[in-house]
């Protein structure tokens, strides 16, 4: 009775006040009493209503209601269809009235469409007996935890599933990159498992993994922002060709070519190395859960996935998110010499560098130049930390403050600061100014945009096989529009060329910042 008091917000009931005054009966009789009064107002209720010379106060209840009991029907239904459904089995503790009221399929409906979604797939359900309230209670409630975007323990080849609701399912869609070099592709997804209540009214868990269909498997919760899963019928992954035919498969559904088409020894290495390492889990695997970034007005551009091309090992998913001056980009999907989880790309939004003429954008020695000159600068105050550079910033940099007010002092700067050279020009950030890339820089995409934003001094991450000897080497990033930027690996003498992802991907913002920043360190650590 307390509970329904401080719902309506009449202070504490009759019974609540006496318990307080008495203090004598334990909680156990009390909640005993309060359900008997509960029992005698319904029954007292339905007895004026019942009366014909009172059918008129039916729909509208007493005049002076003193507590949420006295209101009609109708309009607590409409007023715990606004409760959160995790505070409705609490609800129906209260009093046999409540109870009975809540065995309403409208209450649950709308829980079930505001919370998850569900509009007419309601309705398919209810026509082979599936209530909404067993939808929300047996399913949707349950399972809601695992909602959301996650990162597959894949070894150092991580992953991106979007756990949602989708039609009368709850499905675990894996995300993969288009097929190498089309960054302008689409991406392709897997459903990889789903758990239904379609066919009787228990749950059921399946397993989609191979080309037999579903089959059972099951999904297990246990630390918090982490799931398993299990198939429990490995034996419907298999093909009757055996492990050849299994990876053929593997390899036109993965790069979209036959092992024929692939000429460079070491891509077939990798390939191959691939297959074995993630063909061996079987989809029983460990999920961590990740977010998106939130933007933050100082943003650069909307903060998001992108995919880029990473030579050899073809396109991978990075997270571009923004921390103060800095830009970055963390690994979801990795190889075996930068794994997943790794950042992959450290911005100094503070350092933009001016871009000279065309003719000298395609010597490789001008470009080297100017980023050197800004790594120099970079080491010498890493070393010097209490020493503030002297004279002005390095040739072909611009230095400001850190946040956004840096960035725009930066930018006008460089506006006005000519490059040296032939056709010394540079343009506001708002402006396009022309770019292409140096000579004898590898690309995967010949296909490239051919004018700029901006650009800015920054560090790539390199690695040898199984991450060892990792080191940080001094690139440009170039952001071409909100959708495309690039990145020059000067020692490497290689580009990628990074395009934003398009779908929609269901629960998958970070509440705050703060919670974004700590998962990103610990995704680092699982990978380290």
């Amino acid at each position: 009775m307390a509970v329904c008091a401080r719902l309506c917000g009449v202070g504490q009931s009759r019974r609540c006040r006496r318990r307080q005054r008495h203090n004598q009966q334990d909680q156990g009789s009390d909640s005993d009493m309060d359900e008997e009064e509960g029992e005698r107002i319904v029954g007292e209720t339905q007895a004026v209503t019942g009366s014909p010379e009172n059918s008129a106060v039916a729909g509208t209840g007493p005049p002076n209601p003193q507590s949420l009991l006295d209101l009609p029907p109708e309009l607590l239904v409409e007023v715990f269809s606004s409760l959160p459904g995790t505070e409705l089995p609490n609800l129906a503790l209260v009093c046999k009235k409540f109870r009975q009221i809540l065995n309403t399929e409208t209450i649950w409906r709308r829980r079930c469409t505001e919370e998850f979604g569900m509009r007419e797939d309601l309705r398919k359900m209810e026509v082979v007996g599936v209530s909404s309230r067993e939808l929300y209670a047996k399913l949707l409630h349950p399972y809601r935890h695992i909602l959301g975007l996650w990162q597959p323990d894949i070894g150092p080849y991580g992953g991106l599933l979007n756990v949602v609701v989708d039609g009368l399912f709850i499905i675990g869609w894996m995300y993969l990159p288009p097929h190498d070099p089309r960054v302008e592709d689409p991406m392709r997804r897997r459903p990889l498992f789903r758990i239904h209540m379609w066919e009787s009214n228990k749950v059921a868990v399946e397993c989609m993994y191979g080309h037999k269909g579903p089959h059972k498997g099951d999904i297990q919760t246990g630390k918090k922002d982490e799931f398993s899963t299990k198939c429990n019928q490995t034996d419907h992954h298999r093909m009757p060709g055996g492990r050849q035919e299994e990876f053929r498969t593997w390899l036109e559904e993965e790069w979209g070519r036959t092992l024929e088409d692939i000429f460079h020894e070491h891509m077939q290495e990798l390939i191959l190395m691939k297959f074995i390492y993630t063909s061996q889990y079987d989809n029983c695997l460990t999920y961590r859960r990740i977010y998106l970034p939130p933007r933050m007005p100082s943003d650069l551009l909307q903060p998001g996935l992108f995919k880029g091309t990473y030579g050899s090992h073809g396109l991978e998913i990075v997270m571009l998110s923004f921390h103060g001056p800095c830009a970055r980009a963390t690994k979801l999907t990795g190889d075996p010499n930068v794994p997943a989880g790794q950042l992959t790309l450290d911005v100094d939004l503070n350092r933009p560098v001016c871009l000279p003429d065309l003719e000298h954008q395609r010597s490789m020695e001008e470009l080297s130049r100017l980023v050197l000159g800004v790594h120099e600068e970079v080491q010498r105050e890493v070393q010097s930390p209490d020493v503030a550079p002297q004279g002005a910033a390095s040739e072909g940099a611009v230095a400001g403050g850190a946040g956004a007010a840096g960035l725009e002092l930066a930018m006008e700067a460089q506006s006005e600061s000519p490059q040296p050279g032939p056709s010394s020009s540079s343009s506001a950030p708002s402006e396009a100014q022309p770019f292409v890339l140096p000579l004898g820089v590898m690309t995967r995409n010949e296909i490239y945009p051919r004018t700029c934003k901006m650009c800015f001094y920054g560090t790539g991450l390199i690695a040898g096989h199984g991450f060892t000897s990792p080191e940080r080497t001094p690139g440009l990033f170039v952001l071409f529009d909100e959708d495309h930027f690039g990145f020059i690996w000067l020692e490497l003498k290689s580009f990628s060329l990074y395009s934003r992802l398009t779908d929609r991907l269901a629960h998958a913002y970070a509440p705050d910042m703060e919670r974004f920043e700590a998962m990103l360190r610990n995704m680092q650590s699982w990978t380290s």
